[in-house]
Formats: C-alpha cells, structure tokens, sequence
C-alpha cells in the first residue's frame, strides 16, 4: 500500500512540476519543465551518492579500519539478501545515520562516530537495519528525486515572485494572467513540500518494519530511535545538516532546529509512533 502511495505522490509531484511550466509559459513551458524533470531524474540516479557524502564529508571504512561496524554491515547485508554496500564513518558527535545510492549495487551506508559512541551493539545493528532496508527498497533514489523537484519548484516560484513585484513578466491570458502567478508563488511550492514529506513519511514506516526484520528483533530499532530522537532534540544539529537532505537520515538532524513543524509538515513521521509500531512489531512475532 506505502508503494502504491509513494508511486501516486511521485506521479503528483512531476504532474506539479510541468503545470508550473504551463502557468508560466503556455505549452512550451510545460514541455520545458518537462524535460527538465527528465534530466533532474538522470543526474541524480547517477550523482546523487557521491554529493551527499561529499556534503558531510564522510569517509570510506572497511574491515581493516572499522572490523566491528564493516563485519555487522557485512551480517545485516546478508540476512537481508543484499549486496555489501560501501560504509562510511561521518565525525560528529550527533548520533545519525542515512543510506544512499541508486539500487543496492552501488548503495553506501554511513554512521557518525556519536552513533557508534551512544548505542549499543544491538542498537546499531537496528540502525543500520532500518538503512539497509530503504537500499532494499529502492527509497534513496525517490527520496532524491522528490527533493529535487521540490527543490526546482521553489526556486521557480521565487524567480516568479521577483519577476511579479518587478513588473517582468506580462500578465497576458497566454502567460497564465494573475492566477498563474499566484498558484507558481504560493500553492504550487506548498504543494510540493507537502508532497515531498508525504513521500518520506510513508518511506520510513515500511523501511522501520523490513529493518527489524533484518537485525532480528525490532525492538533494538525502537530502542535506538528512542536514543537518537533524545540527542536529536537536546543538542546542536549535525554539521552542515540541511533541509534538502534531512529527509535521508533515521531521524531528522534538524530537529531542534524546528518551531513544531509536526503531521504534514515533518519528513519523519512521529518518533513515538514509529517506536509504538515496532513494539507492536515484536509482540506479533
């Protein structure tokens, strides 16, 4: 049902992009946007993995750096029917981890030193289950791209706001007139974060399921997110943390960075709810 609903979010957000050309330019700004939403799929199915780590400056282990974090990454891998993926070590005292990559060929798994300095062994092992889970499923790909056509379609609307207060563009029915403007600066923006969030969202639940499934008893996730999810809102967030890829972590890095953005608004579903899940996970087995 969660991929059904990822796949009808996906479906919405690229429909948003291209009648956001349409608003703005007539038929030749919808095939423009089009393909534009072709090309952002192509380079983030192939770059996407190499930024993101470039972005938090992560380094490469294996098992003669990191015996005990690559040999449990090298277990969970096997149980879950997956190639080794790359592991990587982020220096930063915030526990988090996130995966990344275009299918499990060429997936990455990366943890920060506070992670491994604050969870147990079991808990790690939840941890990196849930992360192998999202390569199983193929999220780390959808995730990219529904953030980067959210991405686009903000600044899109930003270029269409300083072009309406400056008088540049023409407010012509063959332009889309004022309501083609108002939908590309201010519902068509909100539209896509929300759909963003909703793909997310619906993400995390499954990958919490599959990753108990993968270390073997879903309550050492439950125990880690509940840690994660403490440090999470009671210290500083994760160097060079960003909301463009916050949505990758196992908990949100900014979360004490946040008003009380909850429900629609948050990439993560609710820590408490995720948790009660996974109790209930266990009582079931």
């Amino acid at each position: 049902m969660n991929m059904l609903k990822t796949t009808v979010l996906m479906a919405l957000l690229t429909g948003l992009m291209i009648a956001i050309g349409g608003a703005v330019a007539g038929e030749s700004g919808a095939v423009i946007m089009c393909i534009i939403s072709i090309g952002m799929n192509f380079f983030s199915y192939w770059f996407s993995d190499s930024m993101v780590l470039k972005m938090y400056d992560a380094k490469q282990v294996d098992a003669n750096s990191a015996p005990q974090l690559y040999n449990l990454v090298a277990k969970l891998a096997q149980n879950a029917n997956l190639p080794m993926p790359r592991v990587y070590i982020i220096n930063s005292d915030v526990p988090n981890a996130f995966a990344t990559g275009r299918n499990p060929e060429h997936a990455a798994v990366a943890v920060t030193t506070g992670i491994m300095n604050v969870l147990d062994y079991n808990e790690i092992s939840g941890v990196l289950g849930h992360e192998l889970a999202h390569v199983k499923h193929r999220d780390i790909l959808i995730s990219t791209i529904a953030a980067s056509i959210a991405g686009v379609i903000s600044m899109i609307a930003n270029i269409a706001q300083w072009a309406a207060i400056f008088g540049t563009r023409s407010d012509d029915e063959d332009n889309g007139g004022i309501f083609g403007t108002l939908f590309t600066i201010i519902v068509a923006p909100l539209a896509a974060m929300l759909i963003q969030m909703a793909i997310s969202r619906s993400r995390e639940y499954d990958a919490d399921k599959t990753g108990g499934e993968i270390c073997g008893n879903p309550l050492y996730l439950a125990s880690a997110l509940e840690k994660i999810e403490y440090y999470a809102q009671h210290s500083a967030p994760l160097h060079d943390a960003s909301p463009a890829t916050a949505h990758m972590f196992i908990i949100n890095p900014l979360e004490n960075a946040k008003v009380a953005l909850k429900g629609l608004f948050s990439t993560h579903p609710a820590t408490s709810e995720r948790i009660a899940r996974l109790r209930q996970q266990a009582g079931n087995n």
